[in-house]
């Protein structure tokens, strides 16, 4: 059975100061994640399925979706504050979405086969696909059976200011031992920064595995984490802002015993828009690419 890929395209990038999903960034036109897709596509997987928002639904069936109609069957899941579980209600002040492990939940019913999730607005690269796939393709009826495309932090930065990686642990086989979010990272003459949870600032190496929201699950994750997210929703309702996210609910899986998280190791480089000021360097890139002929222009005909 082929993976399936999972695509959280319901954030509304206010740095960046619009949708930038649906932000044509290559040579034709294409959004990055019309890369994700096709590099998907290139890996084996079999169904894409994104999680937006409602308000945007009908721009992006008829922008995103029906592009990629013809090669990989499509689905449509909706993150809005008030989908959650029953007995709950979000609180009427509440404005900041729920997070990356409640945009997963919300691809419960439309996911049956191991999957990946990715961030529409990332460039992941074509080994990381392949890599992932493989990894999913093994655990077809397997449980607990979790993975992380990890990249070296040096392959993660931003030029144009300080971003927020999460960046793991791991022991000697290449299994994730936790996932501490740093953010403010920034290379500056030859040494990387960041502040840690406790908001100290401290040095990282530039090879440390980083996760950039590339994980690979099998369907048992979507009960674990609805149990966690009751949980979280009764210990924080009370506060407007705290977020659900997904590497809180790969940490508890870890510490529990109930799954394995495998780092797979990949020699891409990340890129994509987080500031404004990234998108030029993000055109060169694709349009290098595709005159190098590693991509075809258009992608999707």
């Amino acid at each position: 059975m082929k993976p399936t890929l999972l695509i959280l395209a319901a954030g509304m990038g206010s740095r960046y100061g619009g949708l930038k999903q649906m932000d044509g960034v290559g040579p034709a036109g294409e959004t990055i994640m019309d890369y994700s897709v096709y590099d998907a596509l290139q890996a084996g997987f079999g169904k894409a399925v994104f999680v937006i928002r409602e308000h945007f639904r009908k721009d992006f069936t008829e922008k995103v979706v029906s592009k990629y109609l013809p090669y990989i069957p499509v689905e449509l899941v909706v993150q809005e504050l008030d989908k959650l579980p029953r007995g709950f209600r979000p609180d009427p002040a509440r404005e900041k979405p729920w997070g990356t492990a409640h945009a997963m939940l919300m691809a419960a019913d439309a996911i049956d086969t191991p999957f990946a999730v990715i961030n529409a607005d990332d460039y992941y690269g074509r080994h990381s696909f392949e890599t992932l796939a493989g990894f999913l393709k093994s655990c077809s009826g397997k449980t607990g059976r979790y993975s992380m495309v990890g990249f070296h932090l040096d392959k993660t930065l931003s030029e144009n200011g300080g971003v927020s990686r999460g960046i793991c642990s791991a022991d000697a086989e290449l299994f994730l031992t936790g996932v501490e979010e740093h953010h403010e990272i920034e290379e500056k003459n030859g040494t990387i920064t960041a502040r840690g949870m406790d908001g100290s600032l401290r040095a990282l190496d530039g090879n440390a595995y980083t996760s950039m929201n590339m994980w690979g699950f099998t369907p048992d994750i979507f009960e674990y984490s609805e149990t966690l997210f009751a949980d979280f929703l009764r210990q924080n309702e009370k506060d407007l802002k705290k977020e659900f996210y997904i590497p809180f609910v790969v940490n508890r899986a870890i510490e529990t015993g109930l799954a394995s998280v495998k780092i797979l190791s990949t020699p891409d480089k990340w890129f994509g828009i987080t500031y404004k000021e990234d998108r030029p360097a993000v055109t060169a890139k694709l349009k290098e690419m595709g005159d190098a002929g590693i991509y075809p222009v258009p992608l999707f005909k």
